[in-house]
């Protein structure tokens, strides 16, 4: 008996312990394409896919991956796959890997799904399956015809488009591509379709408009149907470029799935009907006049079902003649609303104002529930970003109206087409004060995935990242990032090469900025000049620094994201600019260019702190030729990786001729320093190589001469300078140097914007103009390469390989970080104590890690082994835990 039941025991253990070991230790997750997650209508027709892994194990890794395809979900099998089996590919990739399947064309649609093998050849189970669809990529595809409100009442408005049909409900899918001249909403059937604001993206609309693909399968049904399209102006503003009067403008086609073939069931033509929203957009969006909405309760209908609908009168809408450009489907992720927040405090302003304190700045709408109004009764909704000096609101800056129905129902008043920055809101002409939970506002931003995070034992440190963080998901929305969305809202390149490691640290923006970079290349002109902002509707001051973000930033993004696309897609524009730039370069270095009817100045830093000549003519040159040589060195390496040998030799040879003329030209050896002496002017040629190794210690001795004599050991420098000098210190292990000058509380420095209220960064450092604004925000990158270590490899970019060298600070004794990365989640966490030093790493699966430690070290353990190496570790993924003695 007891044998018996020793066996019984044995062989069921032996049972779990099988399972147990048969089990895939890999998990496939967060499939994307493009990466975007399930697409339903991408701008070309061989896609990019990538996939993410899990497990609990240290040290595994991928071996092979195997890709299925097919038209329909229920062909995803490996003997059905009617588009694409790979078969077992024996390859790591998990990111970026080519779509290979049978030929897609305009409105093909894809399920996929993969599996992969571990370095044991254990298979995983098959991922969930994902999907992508192509969008109408060819003017033969489109039968729907531009129309719009026929305006009556002369004013810009923000017309209802209305179609009453049929549905049969035979197919299995139903897209509805929208191709709108300024923003649009859809509704069917009186429900709002997806939960987008601000629909599409940016764009230069002289060259390019955007489609943006909705699934409406669900919301159709069988027989009578409703369909609105509701439009707003955005940056459809007569006079702009491309822009034709009397918009905005809709194209809308509604295409039905039906045996395995797309049919158009509904198009925009002359028998759509139109009427006025209520909502009226004011203001000419140029700087300074972005206006807001004027909604007249009264003619806002209460709902757009079927039966409202019927009962309000409409016109004929108007069919528009649009001249020919490029329309694409959009590929950057829609915007959204991300969070919402109600004010903290109200006080009066005489008898019948009210003022509000949000706490915050924040960059997106309001929504406010009145008490009960009088018809006809007209509030104004005032905003503005910080007080004036007498701690009064700033008035009249830019503004929403609300003329009330003096309906017993409550009266609300919500954004829709235009958004506003600020933290203090102010309400006019209402005799009872909102309550704090009436007024709701709402951060919207671009849909991007991905987050980081930051924090070390220092709370200054915290606040300044914190500050950072926020300030840039409030200037990440429309697929590009505003320099300050109050005064300006442009996508200026240098404030985009100032922010562009940063924000790329702290998230996942390779679409934002695929969308992005496509507005540079339309915006380049004919003798291959650049403006200084993309989208660019009109003249705005810059430099060189600002026209060559499309090679700066497409470098980093691939360094970043692993995504070459831009490389291989805009290095003939890169090369075009760059022939520009040789036009204007006189005995080997660029000199100032001409305005022109798109862009004026000609800068070298920006913004810097009162008492420096950011004009200073030696400065200028100065810095604007060491952006140059940057250029060229980047131009080398991606023509390497394109395979132009050539041509990398030939911007090698450009660099080094240039490095060589800056040196000669603008080092002054009596005084061992650069042009006018400034942090940017000595950093810069540092950074560029322009400084010959044997007078590095020289120039390093004069940098810290004059922060500590001229600048009281302040950063002092501008929108150029404060990204040189982050990228200078992480390279160079500078970190007690930012520290000390970032520890400064009084002018100029982030902690006195944060002593001086701000919760946003500034546009000057002394807070005029704008306190939500994209100048100074280049040092966030700092927080995560040099205190945390975290760093890409440019020979394995994409954090395919990281390394990690922490750089310790005296007064600091811990710092923790995480950010996701194109492989998954990466963690970071230092701890420092008198006699022992203590790091634990996350290393997402599909990366790798060299570990430097930073300083000399005893006993070192990984995950309680002892470790022969005492310099650097090199990990595979995992999580590790390493214990040293100081």
């Amino acid at each position: 008996m007891k044998t018996s039941i020793i066996y019984w025991v044995s062989a069921f253990l032996l049972t779990v312990l099988g399972a147990c070991s048969s089990r895939p230790s890999l998990v496939v997750k967060e499939l994307q394409c493009e990466k975007l997650v399930n697409p339903l209508a991408i701008d070309q027709t061989k896609p990019y896919l990538s996939w993410q892994l899990e497990t609990n194990e240290n040290a595994v890794h991928q071996s092979a991956y195997q890709i299925l395809a097919a038209t329909d979900e229920d062909l995803l099998t490996e003997e059905k796959a009617d588009l694409w089996n790979s078969g077992k590919v024996e390859s790591p990739e998990s990111a970026w890997v080519l779509y290979q399947g049978d030929e897609l064309s305009s409105k093909s649609f894809v399920y996929w799904k993969v599996r992969v093998w571990d370095g044991d050849g254990k298979a995983s189970d098959w991922s969930e399956t994902a999907c992508f669809g192509i969008g109408l990529l060819n003017p033969s595809d489109w039968k729907a015809a531009y129309i719009g409100s026929d305006t009556l009442s002369g004013k810009p408005q923000s017309p209802l488009l209305w179609k009453h049909f049929q549905w049969d409900q035979k197919g299995t899918k139903a897209f509805l591509h929208v191709n709108s001249l300024g923003y649009h909403e859809v509704y069917l059937n009186g429900k709002k379709v997806g939960d987008a604001v601000l629909a599409p993206a940016v764009s230069q609309f002289d060259k390019r408009s955007l489609i943006v693909t909705y699934d409406v399968t669900d919301l159709l049904e069988k027989g009578e149907n409703d369909l609105v399209l509701w439009l707003g102006k955005g940056w459809y503003q007569d006079g702009l470029p491309g822009v034709v009067e009397g918009g905005p403008f809709v194209r809308a086609q509604l295409e039905e799935f039906e045996d395995g073939v797309w049919k158009t069931s509904l198009v925009t033509d002359s028998t759509w009907q139109t009427r006025e929203s209520g909502y009226v957009s004011t203001g000419t969006w140029r700087p300074w006049q972005f206006g807001g909405e004027e909604i007249h309760a009264d003619c806002v209908l209460p709902d757009l079902g079927a039966e409202t609908l019927n009962a309000a009168s409409w016109n004929t809408a108007v069919l528009a003649a649009i001249p020919e450009h490029q329309v694409s489907p959009q590929m950057a992720e829609l915007n959204g609303i991300r969070e919402h927040l109600h004010p903290l405090t109200c006080k009066a302003s005489g008898d019948s104002a009210w003022i509000y304190d949000l706490g915050t700045n924040l960059t997106g709408w309001t929504k406010i529930q009145f008490p009960p109004l009088e018809k006809g009764q007209k509030i104004r909704i005032s905003y503005c970003d910080f007080l004036d000096d007498k701690g009064e609101f700033r008035d009249h800056l830019y503004e929403d109206y609300y003329i009330a129905s003096g309906a017993d129902s409550a009266e609300v008043f919500s954004n829709k087409f235009n958004y506003h920055a600020y933290r203090y809101l102010k309400l006019t002409n209402v005799k009872e004060a909102p309550a704090l939970s009436a007024i709701t506002a709402s951060l919207v931003h671009t849909n991007y995935s991905g987050e980081s995070f930051f924090a070390c034992s220092d709370k200054d440190l915290n606040a300044i990242h914190d500050m950072i963080h926020y300030t840039l998901r409030c200037l990440t929305l429309g697929g590009y990032m505003v320099d300050c969305p109050q005064i300006e809202r442009l996508g200026y390149g240098g404030d985009g090469n100032a922010s562009t490691p940063t924000v790329q640290t702290m998230f996942n923006l390779s679409p934002l900025y695929m969308n992005w970079m496509q507005a540079w290349a339309d915006c380049m002109r004919e003798d291959g000049s650049m403006p200084h902002t993309a989208p660019n509707p009109y003249a705005a001051g810059g430099g060189p620094f600002w026209c060559g973000f499309i090679i700066t930033a497409s470098w980093q993004t691939y360094l970043n994201y692993g995504d070459r696309r831009l490389l291989d897609r805009y290095y003939p524009y890169m090369q075009q600019w760059l022939e520009y730039v040789a036009h204007y370069t006189v005995d080997g270095l660029l000199k100032k260019w001409p305005d022109t009817s798109y862009r004026n100045w000609y800068l070298g830093d920006w913004a810097t702190p009162i008492g420096i000549d950011q004009t200073n003519p030696l400065s200028v040159d100065l810095v604007d030729n060491c952006y140059i040589a940057v250029c060229y060195q980047a131009m080398s390496k991606i023509a390497s990786l394109l395979n132009k040998a050539d041509d990398s030799r030939g911007y090698k040879a450009k660099y080094d001729a240039l490095t060589k003329r800056i040196q000669e030209t603008f080092y002054d050896a009596k005084g061992n320093t650069y042009a006018s002496g400034t942090q940017i002017d000595l950093v810069y040629p540092m950074l560029a190589g322009v400084t010959p190794d044997n007078l590095k210690e020289t120039v390093l001795k004069t940098l810290y001469e004059v922060t500590a004599n001229r600048f009281q050991g302040h950063l002092a420098t501008g929108l150029v300078g404060i990204p040189v000098l982050t990228e200078w210190a992480v390279k160079n292990g500078q970190a007690e140097w930012m520290y000390q000058m970032l520890k400064k509380r009084d002018y100029p420095g982030y902690l006195y914007m944060l002593d001086n209220g701000a919760t946003t960064t500034w546009e000057h450092w002394n807070g005029e103009r704008s306190h939500i604004h994209n100048c100074y925000n280049g040092i966030g990158a700092w927080f995560y390469q040099a205190l945390a270590g975290i760093m890409p490899d440019e020979s394995q970019p994409g954090y395919k390989h990281i390394w990690i060298k922490p750089q310790v600070v005296n007064d600091i004794s811990w710092v923790q970080a995480s950010k996701d990365t194109p492989y998954g989640l990466l963690k970071v966490r230092w701890e420092k104590e008198d006699a022992s030093f203590v790091l634990d790493v996350q290393i997402p699966v599909g990366s790798s890690a060299s570990v430097s430690l930073p300083f000399p070290v005893e006993n070192v353990r990984v995950n309680g082994q002892p470790s022969e190496s005492k310099e650097t570790l090199d990990l595979e993924s995992g999580s590790y835990r390493i214990e040293c003695s100081l």
